[in-house]
């Protein structure tokens, strides 16, 4: 069955160039599994080039993205699905609800932004939706120890670490993400009680 991967990306290339070529190999695994791409709707950074290598390669792609954003032309008018909305907020609800399983590339603000959504929403059980990062280069390298600091601190349950899938190789991660079974709020909800002073 056909999934649709919603990937969380720069709207930048970056510095290394590294992160192109993984944009570019998560872009052909998602064809090559026979799945589509839900994005964000660009045709710079980061974006354009997933976009770019799945249109290349005969997939399909929805992007979603804010009229306001639109209308300075980096909307991807190439691709088969664009989708206008008006806030950057219902762009990410509608990206998170069009989706099926979740990426994330390098990128900024936004992506971590993205990310950290469908993280929270797994952990609260709003969705059952698996997360991957691809750590191309170690780029998430500091934001996984961040994460492995608050599990030893006790501020991050290793459920919910363990629910982010994390891999270099995209066609290695997409594998994985099939491995997700959910998250359990009510053992989260019953430790939390019984944390209480």
């Amino acid at each position: 069955m056909n999934k649709k991967i919603g990937v969380f990306c720069g709207s930048s290339l970056g510095s290394n160039t590294a992160f192109a070529d993984a944009a570019e190999a998560l872009g052909a695994a998602i064809v090559k599994n026979g799945d589509e791409l839900v994005y964000g709707g660009g045709n710079i950074g980061l974006m354009g080039v997933i976009a770019d290598k799945v249109l290349e390669l005969g997939g399909k792609v929805t992007g979603i993205m804010p009229g306001h954003l639109a209308a300075h032309e980096i909307a991807h008018r190439k691709i088969q699905d664009l989708q206008l909305v008006e806030t950057m907020m219902e762009r990410k609800e509608l990206l998170i609800k069009q989706s099926d399983v979740f990426v994330a590339l390098p990128g900024g603000f936004g992506t971590l932004d993205e990310s950290s959504e469908v993280i929270t929403w797994n952990q609260l059980k709003l969705i059952q939706k698996p997360f991957g990062i691809l750590n191309t280069n170690g780029f998430y390298d500091h934001l996984l120890a961040f994460i492995d600091r608050a599990v030893e601190d006790k501020l991050i349950r290793k459920e919910h670490r363990d629910s982010i899938f994390t891999e270099e190789n995209p066609e290695v991660l997409l594998g994985k993400l099939t491995e997700f079974k959910g998250i359990s709020m009510e053992k989260w909800v019953e430790d939390i009680k019984a944390e209480k002073r």
